[in-house]
């Protein structure tokens, strides 16, 4: 009875608290491991709650339209995807798409004048395109400017020197080598989703595969620490945007395909776009989460809600409205709130 009496009882509170807390660390963990893999549930959800509502969802030929329209954003989202995952925004897509599709509008065949480069022609506009990327990266770490001033600034100065150049007007592309990008198909599919999935691809190999994939993850989880450990930060920022105006250019010479023709105004509307298929696909922008393959998740979400609210009848107008609530839904869910201290 005394050494029943000397030793401490257990406290049944004690063990509640340490279970329960038990319970919050393994759903805490659970959460974190699930995570990355949300965006594909959503697509995947989506697509189903679609097709329940309309059949011909799920048809071949819906299904290649769905993939043609993605084809376009999914080239620009590759281009920006890097430069959030280094933690920087680019805000230049519209301006250099414009002068990417100028470019090649009047480079290659068309009605406004005689020249005729061939396919050299849309190779001069994205080289072009990328010198105006490894520009934004170089004023961005020269003059330590923050990344989105740089890139907005560039995004209004490519809508004004391609208004400038054609005054304006719009240029037909005549060059069929061109347009067959939009009009020929393999294996039923345009050649414009080829050429995405090809770019995809090329991303995919940079991002895994070789030292400046794993530096742009590196700098994107703390620049500080990724200097000191030897990263050229300031190098690979700058190759990181010639990266991304390369595939504006690129953007730009599809979208100059699928139009048949080149203006100032064709990027309207690709920038937003653009950030909300990459901060939808789960890349985080803090910085040092995502990549390309994410990206295609978030492009196909898009390019599913588009496709499902047409189907369906819904407005353009509240398509935009959506995609409004899906970037701000997005990025509440990518935050790391436990992380953020101050939010400005």
């Amino acid at each position: 009875m005394e050494s029943q009496i000397g030793q401490p009882s257990a406290d049944p509170g004690t063990h509640k608290t340490r279970s329960s807390e038990r319970r919050e660390r393994n759903s805490r963990r659970s959460f974190r491991r699930l995570k990355p893999f949300a965006p594909f549930f959503a697509l995947v959800a989506l697509s189903l709650l679609v097709g329940a509502l309309n059949t011909r969802f799920f048809e071949f030929n819906n299904l290649i339209r769905i993939a043609n329209s993605a084809a376009i954003p999914l080239v620009l989202a590759l281009g920006a995807t890097f430069v959030i995952v280094l933690g920087s925004i680019d805000l230049s897509v519209e301006g250099v798409l414009a002068i990417g599709a100028v470019l090649i509008s009047l480079l290659v065949r068309n009605n406004s004048n005689t020249v005729d480069l061939g396919w050299f022609g849309p190779l001069l506009a994205i080289v072009a395109c990328a010198a105006i990327g490894c520009l934004n990266g170089t004023i961005h770490v020269g003059l330590r400017i923050p990344s989105f001033m740089v890139t907005l600034g560039m995004w209004f100065i490519g809508v004004g020197v391609a208004t400038l150049v054609l005054g304006g007007s719009t240029v037909r592309v005549l060059d069929s080598g061109i347009r067959s990008l939009a009009l020929t198909r393999f294996l039923e599919f345009p050649l414009a989703v080829w050429v995405a999935l090809g770019a995809l691809a090329v991303m995919w190999v940079i991002e895994r595969q070789t030292r400046i994939g794993r530096y742009i993850y590196a700098i994107g989880g703390g620049e500080d620490l990724a200097e000191l450990s030897g990263i050229p930060v300031k190098r690979v920022k700058i190759i990181v945007f010639m990266i991304a105006g390369a595939l504006y250019g690129l953007g730009g010479l599809l979208t100059a395909a699928q139009l048949g023709l080149g203006n100032a105004l064709i990027g309207s509307g690709r920038l937003f776009a653009t950030v909300t298929a990459v901060v939808v696909g789960g890349t985080a922008l803090t910085g040092g989460e995502g990549g390309v393959l994410n990206t295609l998740v978030g492009v196909l979400i898009m390019a599913v809600l588009g496709n499902g609210m047409v189907l369906l009848g819904i407005s353009p107008y509240l398509q935009q409205a959506v995609q409004g609530v899906l970037i701000i839904v997005a990025v509440a869910l990518s935050l790391d709130r436990a992380r953020l201290k101050i939010v400005k």
